[in-house]
């Protein structure tokens, strides 16, 4: 299993609102797939799925926050 991670998105950005995922769970990605686009107070922002297989879990869902390094959602 493999987590999509919040990534770094600017200097002082620590958190990030989940504002849509593109994919449900047990939906095939491909790596480097734009899975779930992500909100911060200056812009927004599209993550990756790290690798190629099925999103498992939502782990942080629409409109909630999530941390820089936080998992958002597993594929396995």
């Amino acid at each position: 299993m493999v987590e999509i991670i919040l990534p770094e998105l600017g200097e002082g950005v620590t958190k990030a609102t989940v504002a849509c995922w593109h994919v449900k769970p047990g939906q095939s990605v491909e790596a480097g797939q734009d899975v779930v686009e992500v909100v911060t107070d200056k812009a927004s922002f599209n993550v990756e799925a790290p690798a190629k297989g099925r999103l498992k879990a939502i782990l942080v869902p629409e409109g909630k926050d999530g941390s820089v390094g936080t998992a958002l959602g597993i594929i396995e």
